[in-house]
């Protein structure tokens, strides 16, 4: 120990009278006193005799408990089919890393309606169209509830309109917002001029950022340069201005994203697993900062809100933050909708709208590079409706059937929302013939209506040219049978109360 610096304490570890390692904290002093270590041991051994049986009857509990749950879910279970769940993790290590194909199998087994159970949570996991659509449609009510996840309840300082549960106030929040959104982006034809502006801005610093990073035929990584092109243009939408790419501001939007994709997860396991807040372990550690990130985020978001509220003129809406104080900040009281019903409005609209686009992105860019005669095929669609001396505008929409095409079948062919947002039954509901209670969470498989073989034409393979068996023309559209987060009712043009339909509002 004599090489140790003075002042810093290191750890050695000693045989005990079992052989269990002992750590004793040293003195970094060069010569340590005896009765000090003879001490540290004690406590240690005091220590050490108190938390053990501590932990282990901790343990037991928790699992006699989870017992008790799963004897009394094995019995209520056989209303509905499903795989067998074991105790604490339920059917949790049978999924893999693609949830959405697990459910697509077991759905070949049990039907398109059937019961998992993830740690302490019996869900219903939905698939295929037809019982997608009748409980999303059908039953949209029913079905318009959200869990009482813990992870839910620190988005957008928990007023958040995606994740919070159905209720009067939330479909009153849903009326506004939505009617908010289609006046700015339909109705309103300078802001609409405006915007576009913004995206014809980025579209061009996109490209010449790529030709700058391509020059000398090098290779790179275009991922950092879609997820800055994705942000900026919510931010236009949303704050009326683009950021520089190397803005400080902007930088610090940018990576508090990034951060987020990384404890996500921690979120999800919580939620279904809610012991494990309940001593020191590592997804606890992260869940703490999935919420410190959504403070921060949201506290962002709230900094430009109030911004806007200073410098507020009824008479000129910039952007979307204006759009909803004027409308939401001004609702009539009966409504019970407040200045953080703005805030977190705005946070929900960057949030989905950011990550969805930009993840879209990366799609279309790889299958571009994937099929080169589809990129040929759409460039000379482009260049024969558009020509090569401007950029497309919102005018030329209509006439670009193909590249509309490409855009669906992007979505269909990737589902990269594979399960939508996790539903909760608001009373007790019967699809297909089997009862549903009240307060049950519900997982919406999309992607086993995007790859069902009985309603595509060739499922598995990326064609935009047409899917349907009954498609004769390339420029027929196959909207409606695509599903990607538009046959939630509740939503309307927010699909799935989170994420935004590209090719309808960008």
């Amino acid at each position: 120990m004599s090489n140790v610096c003075p002042g810093v304490c290191a750890p050695a570890v000693m045989g005990g009278e079992s052989d269990r390692p002992k750590l004793l904290l040293l003195s970094a002093n060069p010569n340590p006193s005896s009765k000090f270590v003879i001490k540290g041991n004690s406590i240690l051994k005091e220590w050490s005799g108190q938390i053990q049986p501590a932990l282990v009857a901790s343990f037991i509990f928790l699992c006699c408990l989870e017992a008790c749950f799963w004897v009394r879910n094995l019995t209520l279970k056989k209303k509905l089919p499903g795989p067998f769940a074991w105790p604490l993790v339920g059917n949790a290590m049978q999924l893999g890393q693609m949830p959405h194909i697990t459910f697509s199998k077991l759905a070949k087994r049990y039907g398109n309606v059937y019961q998992i159970r993830l740690g302490s949570s019996d869900i219903v996991v939905l698939n295929g169209e037809s019982a997608i659509r009748k409980a999303l449609l059908q039953h949209s009510t029913e079905f318009a509830g959200r869990p009482n996840f813990v992870s839910f309840q620190v988005v957008s300082g928990g007023t958040s309109m995606t994740f919070t549960s159905y209720s009067k106030q939330w479909k009153m929040h849903r009326k506004i917002a939505q009617s908010t959104i289609r006046a700015f982006s339909s109705a309103n034809s300078q802001t609409k001029k405006s915007f576009e502006k913004h995206i014809a801005a980025e579209a061009e610093e996109l490209v010449e950022t790529f030709l700058r990073l391509s020059s000398n035929k090098q290779y790179f990584s275009p991922s950092h340069e879609l997820t800055v092109a994705a942000a900026n243009i919510i931010c236009a939408l949303c704050f009326g201005k683009r950021y520089g790419h190397d803005d400080p501001e902007f930088r610090t939007l940018l990576s508090k994203v990034n951060k987020f994709s990384e404890t996500v997860g921690a979120g999800s396991l919580v939620d279904v697993m809610p012991w494990l807040q309940s001593f020191p372990n590592p997804v606890r550690s992260m869940f703490q900062s999935f919420k410190e990130l959504n403070n921060d985020f949201f506290m962002f978001v709230k900094g430009k809100v109030v911004e806007h509220r200073q410098s507020y003129d009824p008479e000129f809406t910039r952007d979307m933050s204006d759009a909803f104080i004027g409308v939401i900040d001004h609702a009539e009281t009966e409504t019970g909708l407040t200045e953080a019903h703005t805030e977190s409005t705005v946070s929900d609209l960057i949030g989905a709208g950011m990550d969805t686009v930009s993840t879209a992105l990366h799609w279309m860019l790889l299958l571009l590079v994937k099929y080169p005669s589809i990129q040929t095929k759409l460039q000379e669609h482009v260049d024969k409706v558009v020509g090569r001396d401007r950029l497309p505008s919102i005018e030329d929409k209509c006439n670009l059937a193909y590249l509309e095409a490409f855009i669906y079948e992007t979505m269909r062919y990737t589902s990269f929302v594979p399960v939508t947002i996790p539903h909760s039954t608001t009373s007790d509901v019967t699809i297909e013939g089997l009862r549903i209670p009240k307060d049950t969470v519900v997982f919406i498989n999309q992607w086993s209506v995007n790859h069902d073989p009985q309603k595509w034409q060739d499922p598995h393979i990326f064609n935009p040219s047409g899917q349907r068996p009954d498609q004769q023309r390339d420029d027929l559209l196959y909207r409606e049978e695509t599903m990607h987060w538009r046959s939630d009712r509740k939503s309307g043009s927010v699909p799935d109360r989170c994420h935004f339909d590209p090719p309808t509002n960008f």
